[in-house]
């Protein structure tokens, strides 16, 4: 018999895994598309967001010539990239959990990292935006590339900050689900058997008159004569 109870999203029994439905959950969307901003943020600075000017040979960052902001958008993209595989494989794998308190860990670990990349990640929009403003000579600079980063450094903000959402949703689901198939099951009043034992009533001897426990009187010497007829049996 297939079991009705769930936890996380997905039967305590231990699903099998659903290609189609997994595609089109709206997590794995989201979560697609944030793998796909993470690459164009990362590559894009790795590819075109170092340039040198006519005057020197070294090669700067493209936003205000501030290394710092490069390093951190190819870091956090470089880890989003990552994150985002990882979590991907986590989902195809929750189905076939019949563990709790696996799933609880695997969307609580969901939870909080898709919580701190959306930070992270409007700090990086902040900080490639403010810096690419302060930026006095553009010549050479491939503006197409730092428009991209910026872009989709606010879109990620958005998709993260949804993947967040769906997490929090999958938490609240999964407690109180567990919650509720844990509950104590209610009386079956059509069971045969009584709920409750009512221990059965014996009579009372007090107060009756009659000694029943009283024992004989004893005899000193017990008369032995009736003893002597007795023959042992022939075997």
């Amino acid at each position: 018999m297939e079991s009705n109870s769930v936890a996380y999203g997905a039967s305590l029994a231990g699903a099998g895994f659903d290609l189609i439905k997994f595609i089109k959950q709206p997590q794995t969307i989201i979560r697609f598309l944030s793998w796909v901003f993470a690459i164009v943020v990362f590559a894009t600075i790795t590819a075109e967001g170092y340039v040198n000017s006519i005057t020197e040979s070294q090669v700067k960052c493209a936003f205000n010539r501030n290394d710092g902001a490069c390093h951190y958008s190819v870091g956090i993209g470089v880890i989003a990239f990552l994150a985002c595989v990882a979590f991907l494989l986590a989902d195809a794998l929750l189905p076939s959990m019949s563990n709790a308190q696996e799933r609880k860990y695997v969307v609580m670990a969901d939870l909080g990292f898709s919580g701190t990349w959306t930070f992270l990640w409007f700090v990086c929009f902040c900080l490639t935006a403010d810096q690419w403003s302060k930026t006095q000579d553009t010549k050479g600079i491939p503006t197409d590339a730092v428009h991209a980063v910026i872009a989709f450094s606010f879109f990620s903000i958005g998709s993260w900050g949804a993947l967040t959402y769906f997490a929090l949703v999958r938490f609240r689901q999964g407690v109180a689900d567990v919650t509720q198939n844990y509950a104590d099951p209610p009386a079956d009043n059509t069971s045969p058997y009584p709920t409750t034992y009512t221990p059965p009533t014996y009579p009372s001897f007090q107060n009756t008159g009659q000694d029943i426990y009283k024992q004989p009187p004893f005899v000193p010497n017990p008369d032995l004569s009736d003893q002597s007829s007795f023959q042992p049996p022939v075997y």
